[in-house]
């Protein structure tokens, strides 16, 4: 099982940088980085909540579940 971040896809269809992502949603660059990659382990609700409404968007759009094969 593997939940596959697009956050990548949604900032560019939204034409929104890291940086100001990070700002509006109040967490660091260098977390923002780790969450576009992947490479946390959770997401707080809280922030994942800021970031749908910064990027108008619903929390399938970032986050996507893909079943092992």
């Amino acid at each position: 099982m593997a939940i596959i971040v697009n956050l990548d896809v949604m900032l560019v269809k939204r034409k929104v940088s890291s940086k100001s992502l990070a700002a509006q949603i109040g967490i660091t660059e260098a977390n923002l980085s780790l969450l576009k990659r992947g490479k946390v382990k959770g997401v707080r609700f809280d922030t994942l909540a800021a970031t749908c409404e910064a990027l108008e968007c619903q929390p399938g759009d970032i986050l996507e579940f893909k079943p092992d094969e």
